[in-house]
């Protein structure tokens, strides 16, 4: 089992997801982003069950598809460490998610 590691864009990410969804669901707000927790736990016994994120084309750069939501992590054997959490319409390419790691 590995741990899983939020960084602190990961979780601003999320925050910024949940205000948005709030201004239209407090409810639905909560429930995407306790969906999203919920489904990375997987990662913990299966941290490779992501597919390979095809604009960074590295094997060690993984993503779960969640919902309209893309959870970009690394994986290195000791933990899975989130990097971002981005929109699936948005495109991924004007982030630099590599080097801005927390």
């Amino acid at each position: 089992m590995v741990k899983i590691v939020w960084t602190d864009r990961s979780v601003a990410d999320l925050d910024d997801i949940a205000e948005y969804i709030a201004k239209d669901s407090i409810k639905y707000a909560s429930l995407t982003i306790k969906k999203i927790f919920d489904q990375t736990l997987i990662l913990e016994n299966q941290p490779l069950i992501g597919r390979i994120v095809p604009e960074l084309n590295d094997k060690k750069f993984r993503e779960l598809i969640i919902g309209n939501y893309r959870v970009i992590y690394e994986y290195d054997r000791l933990s899975v460490n989130i990097l971002t959490v981005h929109h699936s319409k948005r495109d991924l390419r004007k982030r630099n998610i590599v080097s801005n790691k927390d």
